[in-house]
């Protein structure tokens, strides 16, 4: 009986304290105190920005720029990857889609429901061979334009563009960043893309094995 009454008194007593105010107690001040001082981060920025036009940073960047945006468009990073064809090797690529959500037009008519398997081939024809070739070898650049006439698109995975329509008197294009030559699997050059009823034919053929 004296064990549970001191259980209550302990509960009491400490509910009581849980339920008293916090009180603060002010203990002065210790040490030198200082203001919180934050410059403006604007005015931080457009007081760097005079002091480098000043200086002529500005334009020095600039020109900068424009050297390596012109370096980079006159040779474009070559595609990652990519080797010369040692053999002759030759595949399908199926440009089919899934849907994945309904299309409808402007009415609200269903055109393509989700799920469904649309074929490009089905409403167009590809007339254009797509020739992808190393542009800094100079074997597969002359291949490209004994083989193939002004229709086809040579396009390089290395090499300077501008360079070669300036001499070649022809237009050459550049696969950026890989877009073309990892959508088709391609990992060897000269490559050849051309339809095959509905699918692009992809073949891969080694150049210098047919010269010599």
């Amino acid at each position: 009986m004296i064990k549970k009454s001191l259980i209550r008194l302990f509960l009491f007593t400490l509910a009581a304290a849980f339920s008293l105010p916090a009180a603060a107690k002010d203990y002065g001040q210790v040490g030198k105190v200082f203001p919180v001082i934050e410059p403006d981060l604007l005015r931080v920025i457009e007081t760097k920005l005079k002091n480098m036009k000043a200086t002529g940073q500005i334009d020095a960047m600039n020109q900068l720029l424009v050297k390596r945006t012109e370096a980079k468009v006159r040779r474009p990073d070559p595609v990652a990857g990519i080797e010369a064809a040692i053999k002759p090797r030759s595949w399908l690529y199926d440009p089919s889609i899934v849907i994945d959500h309904d299309i409808r037009d402007h009415k609200g008519n269903l055109i393509s429901a989700a799920g469904s398997r649309v074929n490009p081939l089905d409403f167009i024809d590809v007339n254009t061979p797509l020739v992808f070739i190393d542009g800094d070898d100079e074997a597969q650049v002359a291949w490209a334009l004994k083989r193939f006439d002004d229709k086809a698109k040579i396009i390089l995975v290395k090499g300077a563009p501008l360079e070669l329509m300036t001499k070649r008197q022809r237009r050459f294009y550049f696969d950026q960043a890989g877009t073309l030559t990892t959508k088709f699997g391609i990992t060897r050059v000269p490559a050849v893309v051309v339809q095959a009823g509905k699918s692009m034919r992809i073949s891969e053929t080694p150049v210098r094995k047919q010269q010599s």
